[in-house]
């Protein structure tokens, strides 16, 4: 009989108890599917006394480094998250001749160019399926069924905390500060829940996203970043009227000329005819376009112990299957070199609104502003913020969307517009998609 296949596994959290639980549980099942029997060797922790229902207290360790380095592993698995440690476990396991599955978003969304060379030089497998959007298969499909294609953009819903939150300031009138408070309370909101509310986590995975689409090397710090904490009642009421909902977008995009990405997570107002518009609750979305195959959409559980567990036993089988017959994907690395284009190089639709006094003139004036920088008016919307229709002069509110338009475009407009002396209050700017 054939040797087993050696596995370590790094962190014994929701997911990775989940992971220990399938390789001990259905190794018949998984021998069946891989053409070799997997054995579980080692499992690393930083506590030892934390129950763990169902897993061997013999197979845990403290010792992450031994792990990883004692050299006849054949896969292994890092679940702690995270930068540090996490990087110099993943580099030892590979230098040792070990193939790596990770879910570690925040790793490969700095590192994913130097640890995928690593892994090629050393002839190993670097998978990273559960990184982005849990359950959902969009990884493989990006690098290995659409890589005979030229993929020209990759737009999704990726946090489903923040896809949670919106949801429910749509359809059920909450504010944000309610919204996040149910969210946590039911558990899809972490108690410092900066990182999902910000943008940073869908940042990470777009990183990730642009890299594998367009073949090149984006890091976190490149992504233009806007959360969903300044979202106003009074947009989510614009949105509606306009036949749009409100999303937290990771978007990866090929410029007009192929010569550069522009990668970006920020809210929009996206139309109800778009797909993307009906992923409610915590769900994730993946929206793909490529020239040949056309629009895909990738849809399910973004999150979860069971959910993700399921993306990393996936990448797990998959390496497990090349370490078996001798090879390795060597998929993941870059070979082209576009550059990360600034922010106000890219095109969209944009809503605008702001404060004005009722008068006269006052709306041929805004116009004008838009007008001088270039930017065309698609949809003007105009609301009284009082009854006193009697009165000479009152205060109303615009709400304007433009046409598609470069970003840089709209920000000399939006400068204008704050400097002006007939706009009466902060002015505000959401993109819009799909309109």
């Amino acid at each position: 009989m054939s040797k087993p296949l050696k596995v370590a596994l790094l962190g014994a959290g929701v997911v990775g108890s989940q992971v220990a639980r399938i390789i001990l549980n259905e190794q018949d099942t998984l021998e069946q599917r891989i053409g070799r029997r997997l054995e579980l060797v080692g499992i690393g922790v930083r506590n030892l006394d934390v129950p763990r229902e169902g897993i061997d207290p013999a197979l845990l360790t403290t010792d992450l480094e031994g792990l990883v380095s004692r050299g006849d592993l054949d896969v292994v698995v890092e679940l702690i998250g995270g930068i540090e440690p996490a990087h110099a476990l993943v580099q030892t396991a590979i230098e040792h001749g070990a193939s790596v599955v990770t879910a570690n978003k925040a790793l490969l969304a700095d590192e994913l160019g130097p640890l995928s060379r690593a892994a090629q030089e050393k002839g190993v497998d670097l998978y990273y399926e559960a990184a982005v959007a849990g359950a959902i298969p969009i990884i493989r499909p990006l690098r290995e069924s659409l890589v005979g294609d030229e993929i020209t953009e990759v737009m999704g819903i990726v946090n489903g905390t923040t896809n949670y939150i919106l949801d429910k300031m749509v359809t059920d009138h909450l504010s944000f500060d309610e919204a996040l408070a149910e969210a946590q309370a039911l558990g899809y909101a972490e108690a410092d829940p900066t990182a999902d509310v910000e943008g940073h986590d869908a940042a990470a995975k777009a990183a990730i996203l642009a890299g594998l689409a367009f073949h090149t090397e984006v890091t976190r710090d490149e992504v233009f970043c806007e959360g969903i904490t300044g979202i106003t009642e009074a947009e989510i009421a614009a949105a509606d009227q306009l036949g749009c909902t409100v999303k937290l977008l990771a978007t990866a995009k090929l410029t007009s000329d192929a010569g550069s990405v522009i990668v970006k997570v920020h809210p929009a107002m996206v139309s109800r005819k778009h797909p993307l518009a009906a992923v409610s609750g915590a769900r994730n979305a993946i929206f793909v376009n490529s020239r040949e195959a056309g629009e895909l959409m990738f849809v399910g559980a973004g999150a979860g112990g069971a959910p993700t567990a399921s993306a990393v036993m996936g990448d797990v089988v998959t390496v497990a299957r090349n370490r078996r017959r001798g090879t390795a994907g060597h998929v993941g690395a870059a070979y082209t070199h576009r550059p990360v284009a600034p922010i106000g190089e890219s095109t969209a639709q944009f809503y605008v609104s702001f404060e004005v006094v009722d008068r006269p003139g006052v709306l041929a004036r805004c116009a004008a502003v838009f007008g001088s920088h270039g930017v065309s008016l698609r949809v003007v919307q105009q609301s009284y913020l009082d009854d006193e229709s009697s009165a000479e002069e009152h205060p109303a509110r615009l709400g304007i969307m433009t046409h598609a338009t470069q970003e840089a475009r709209l920000s000399q407009v939006l400068s204008e517009l704050r400097e002006a002396d007939f706009v009466g209050s902060q002015v505000r700017m959401m993109r819009v998609e799909g309109f």
